[in-house]
């Protein structure tokens, strides 16, 4: 029996949304402006990397043919045809361009409602939030208090809140209430208690999840967040693929922080993971241990939270190039009836202003043993691609999006 395996490329988008202007992101396209800047010359960074951008196997899987089919244009290095899979381009109904509405629509449920979110003000949280979060976690108060890069305020305050016993809490564009603390000094299992109490208290105004972001460091010169940071977020509506599968008496591998992004539900195995290599090692495991009718579901989180949101485009640049130097293992492990999709959730164009997500079209790349390469053209949905994994593992369909395959 087939196996289906789905690699989120996390914020690897490739082109403005329909609807890109209501987010004020208009001609972003993270993908191929990282292509443009590499082949200029403005993606070099001595010891990391240099020259064009060098991705030949996502290329031949469909990249370059996606990018032009999403924007119109063909980004310079990249090929405008498939050599060895089907592509295509996924196009979000869900609001927002967070990450819970872009993987539970990839997942089969788009998202039904709107998200709370936190203004941009300081400060951004609402006063009687704060009181009785400090009151129940029994704190001495918060630091932060507003929008900010997660990197950039631990640097700022994490001796404060050393010193202090405060946490650091603060937000993004994103349906998120974010604590920051010292693993050691505040302690990990304490920044997970509290981490909870914030959720029970931001549920009820629709924010998505609160992060845990522990950090570790004597100074603000060596701090640096671990990875054992952990998502507390909003249940989905209805059972996604995942729930479906596993409902069906099937495996499902949930491979990186996709286990927290839908509460745990539908999961049979977890299998955390920080940095790219350790994240496309699981998944390699993972399909070493999945039985038959198994689904395999990775998020690649770095793209975003070590490249995008920091607009680093040679690091963003030199990590596709190392993702893509790992395809050829992947796809040297698929069985002959196995399935593999490459996907987003939505853009993080690092050549952006700013430091939030773009709303953005994404990619999606098919690749099985058993298919030819073609073309599934702009999918109305990202639903589809859950429903086209259904139709592979054998499930009955679903209420949402319809199969490309």
């Amino acid at each position: 029996m087939p196996r289906a395996i789905l690699c989120i490329l996390d914020s690897v988008g490739i082109g403005g949304a329909p609807d890109a202007n209501l987010y004020g992101d208009v001609g972003s396209n993270t993908f191929g402006h990282i292509a443009e800047w590499a082949a200029a010359g403005k993606a070099d960074r001595a010891g990391l990397r240099a020259g064009p951008l060098d991705v030949p196997n996502l290329d031949a899987l469909g990249i370059g043919a996606a990018i032009q089919l999403s924007t119109g244009t063909l980004p310079p290095g990249l090929s405008a045809t498939a050599k060895g899979g089907r592509f295509g381009v996924g196009r979000e109904v869900s609001r927002g361009k967070d990450t819970p509405s872009g993987h539970w629509e990839i997942a089969g449920v788009p998202v039904p409602f709107d998200w709370g979110y936190f203004p941009q003000t300081e400060p951004t949280f609402p006063a009687d939030l704060i009181a009785e979060f400090v009151k129940r976690a029994k704190l001495p108060g918060i630091l932060g208090d507003k929008h900010a890069s997660g990197t950039d305020i631990i640097a700022a305050l994490g001796e404060e809140s050393v010193r202090t016993g405060k946490p650091i809490c603060y937000t993004s564009i994103d349906s998120v209430f974010q604590i920051a603390a010292h693993e050691s000094h505040f302690g990990l299992e304490r920044l997970y208690e509290i981490c909870e109490i914030a959720f029970e208290l931001t549920a009820p105004r629709m924010i998505g999840r609160v992060i845990a972001r522990p950090f570790i460091g004597d100074d603000a010169t060596s701090f640096k967040r671990t990875g054992n940071r952990r998502d507390f977020a909003i249940s989905p509506p209805e059972p996604t693929l995942l729930d479906r599968n596993q409902a069906a008496g099937n495996q499902v591998y949930a491979i990186g922080k996709i286990s927290d992004i839908y509460a745990g539900h539908g999961v049979t195995h977890k299998l955390k993971g920080t940095g790219l290599p350790q994240l496309m090692d699981n998944t390699l495991d993972a399909m070493e241990m999945a039985a038959d009718a198994a689904f395999i579901m990775t998020n690649f989180v770095d793209f975003d939270s070590e490249y995008g949101h920091r607009r680093d485009v040679p690091g963003y640049a030199a990590a596709l190039e190392y993702f893509d130097s790992r395809l050829p293992e992947l796809i040297s492990k698929l069985r002959h009836d196995d399935l593999l999709v490459l996907t987003a959730d939505h853009g993080n164009d690092p050549t952006w202003p700013g430091t939030d997500h773009t709303r953005e079209q994404v990619p999606i790349l098919i690749f099985s043993p058993s298919l030819g390469a073609g073309e599934i053209g702009i999918r109305p949905t990202l639903a589809d691609i859950g429903e086209s994994i259904a139709y592979w593992l054998g499930l009955a369909p679903g209420r949402h999006g319809k199969s490309f395959l």
